[in-house]
């Protein structure tokens, strides 16, 4: 598995995987994130199987293809993630995915909204 940064042809792709996993993004708004090398895929032979959206030391979004979860490649995407900005990185995220933000070394604080939390990594 290869993690990069984004093409712009591969806009659609990025697309499908993160509407595929319900987020509400918009494309001229990845597109002009990939354009500034801000978007990574995780891919295998080409494939798109995760992306991950960033607004400079903020996951935006971050997705991997369902018949792909539990592999690994989110965890390889906010890695790189990580790497990727200067000084921490931050995520606002749904409750329901705490323990994948946790075992990364996010450390989360809660939100006005009750169903989402707001997590920190200090790598």
């Amino acid at each position: 598995m290869e993690v990069r940064s984004a093409r712009p042809a591969e806009l659609p792709d990025v697309m499908s995987v993160l509407d595929g996993a319900l987020l509400a993004v918009d494309a001229d708004r990845v597109g002009e994130r990939i354009t500034e090398g801000g978007v990574l895929v995780a891919t295998v032979d080409g494939r798109v199987l995760g992306a991950c959206v960033l607004a400079d030391d903020e996951i935006d979004a971050i997705a991997v293809r369902r018949s792909r979860r539990g592999q690994g490649i989110g965890t390889r995407l906010v890695d790189a993630a990580t790497d990727a900005v200067d000084g921490p990185l931050v995520v606002e995220f749904d409750r329901r995915v705490r323990p994948f933000y946790d075992a990364l070394g996010f450390v989360s604080r809660p939100t006005a909204d009750p169903d989402r939390l707001r997590g920190r990594c200090e790598r």
